[in-house]
């Protein structure tokens, strides 16, 4: 049966509904960036721009780069936004939006984020590029979605059972990268390892403002977790999202993050913009290759 209009939902020139594209206007190969003022920042080292557009925070363009056609896509912050950009890019790729039914033949995309985090140990320092090689879901987005084959009960129980993890919380669960991608990204200037990621930026990553935390010491359980090479490096809002759908959809998924912030000493880079085009100059250079 073709899929309903209130589930697929198409914009009056057949886009899809958030992000306003058609399949033509993407790439197979896609860059996400949380912050839309960043997809400018990648692409002006294009050598051509053939499409752009922007809808709420969700700004696309494409082009070229040393030949190689690229898109660019800013997803905003957050799981919940991560759930709407991968499920309408495959829809733009698996599903025909004209009968509104699942292709037989299925395509899968190149995704590579480049984002910002702070690290959680003295040993991964500001400035450092973190390559995520699993994403550690504790915000609950993706028990939405039946799960089997793409989650590490072994490891999810050891985290579990060092957190104390609280039974009103989604199960946390782990998620592992695109080995495909991580061989092309990684390097002796890549830091590895679990990326936790939150719902949230202030109580769900351990900050205190005004209101007291459900565990106060969350995030020295997170710094301190270690079980058979499994540590938790970095903290964000998006890795285990992209890498959760890009399992489930058939796509390969890697995350890059520049280390902006050291939660363990307290330092913040004193060039965070410069540590960020790194980092993307890093990437584009990885990438032609793909």
């Amino acid at each position: 049966m073709p899929i309903k209009n209130s589930e697929l939902i198409l914009n009056s020139d057949g886009s899809v509904y958030h992000l306003n594209l058609k399949p033509e206007n993407i790439s197979d190969t896609i860059i996400f960036v949380g912050d839309q003022d960043r997809v400018e920042k990648i692409t002006q080292h294009f050598d051509s721009i053939e499409f752009s557009t922007q809808k709420r925070e969700f700004k696309t363009q494409t082009g070229y780069y040393n030949d190689k056609r690229l898109t660019v896509i800013s997803t905003g912050i957050g799981p919940d936004n991560i759930d709407i950009v991968l499920n309408e890019l495959d829809a733009l790729v698996n599903i025909n939006l004209e009968t509104r039914q699942p292709k037989t033949e299925l395509s899968s995309l190149n995704i590579i984020r480049i984002g910002t985090s702070g690290s959680l140990h003295k040993d991964i320092p500001v400035d450092a590029f973190v390559l995520s090689t699993y994403g550690l879901d504790i915000n609950g987005m993706m028990h939405f979605y039946q799960l089997e084959g793409i989650t590490n009960p072994e490891v999810e129980d050891a985290f579990i059972k060092h957190t104390n993890w609280d039974k009103n919380k989604a199960r946390p669960i782990i998620i592992s990268n695109s080995e495909y991608l991580e061989k092309h990204f990684e390097s002796d200037q890549t830091f590895k390892g679990m990326t936790g990621t939150a719902g949230g930026f202030y109580g769900p990553q351990g900050r205190v403002l005004r209101l007291p935390l459900q565990d106060a010491n969350l995030n020295t359980k997170l710094d301190n977790f270690n079980y058979k090479d499994f540590r938790i490096t970095n903290f964000e809002m998006e890795t285990a999202a992209i890498y959760g759908l890009s399992k489930l959809l058939g796509h390969e998924a890697l995350s890059l993050n520049a280390i902006i912030a050291n939660r363990a000493t307290g330092e913040f880079s004193k060039d965070s913009k410069k540590v960020i085009e790194n980092l993307i100059q890093y990437a584009l250079d990885r990438i032609v290759n793909l």
